[in-house]
């Protein structure tokens, strides 16, 4: 399971007591709410579903896909089924090629998601096998789906902009680099800091 409110804000208030930034910026805007996913399988094949789609589209793909083969969309029906009968649910041929990439490792029990490795890098690179998942949505699924308090996208370009409107001493669009560097400090809650971040540059106000 994702973050709780709980431990998101142990985490923020941790960093906030080394960090003059992150405490004007917690005064500023406050907690970001929970964004828990589901662990598993089906989170996975969201996520390839969703790429490059309004949230709409993604939607409406992911209701044509339970219509037909069922509200938990087994992977083994999933690679059972046509080619055009996927696509006529909205599923492009490379779109198809990355999820039957998932079922596929998922059936032949070459990935076990419910036993990722411990290690944070050694778990993304098991991710990262299935075609179409790259470091980003694998670090976006470990953070989400299992909670794991220390995940960090420093490649991910809100968490770059948020950082340097949170941190004085960063230019405005620091490089993933400098995101890296400066939040080794903020070791082991830097999941934390990601979900803060997120919702800090996304507030209207600022």
């Amino acid at each position: 399971m994702g973050l709780s409110r709980a431990r998101l804000e142990a985490g923020l208030d941790a960093i906030a007591a080394i960090e003059p930034g992150m405490a004007r910026a917690l005064a500023q805007v406050g907690y970001p709410a929970e964004r828990i996913r589901d662990r598993g399988y089906r989170t996975l094949l969201r996520t390839i579903v969703g790429q490059q789609v309004s949230v709409a589209a993604a939607d409406s793909v992911w209701r044509k896909l339970e219509a037909m083969l069922g509200e938990t969309i087994p992977p083994e029906a999933l690679l059972a089924a046509e080619f055009e009968a996927l696509r006529a649910c909205g599923l492009s041929r490379q779109k198809q090629g990355y999820a039957r990439s998932l079922c596929e490792l998922v059936v032949g029990g070459e990935l076990d998601l419910g036993d990722l490795p411990a290690d944070d890098e050694a778990a993304i690179a098991e991710l990262v096998r299935i075609k179409g998942i790259g470091r980003w949505s694998a670090e976006i699924y470990l953070l989400f789906a299992e909670g794991r308090e220390d995940i960090w996208p420093a490649g991910d370009l809100a968490v770059q902009i948020g950082m340097g409107k949170l941190l004085d001493d960063l230019p405005e669009r620091p490089s993933e680099k400098d995101v890296r560097t400066r939040a080794e400090a903020w070791r082991p809650h830097r999941g934390s800091a990601a979900v803060f971040i997120w919702h800090y540059y996304q507030n209207a106000a600022l």
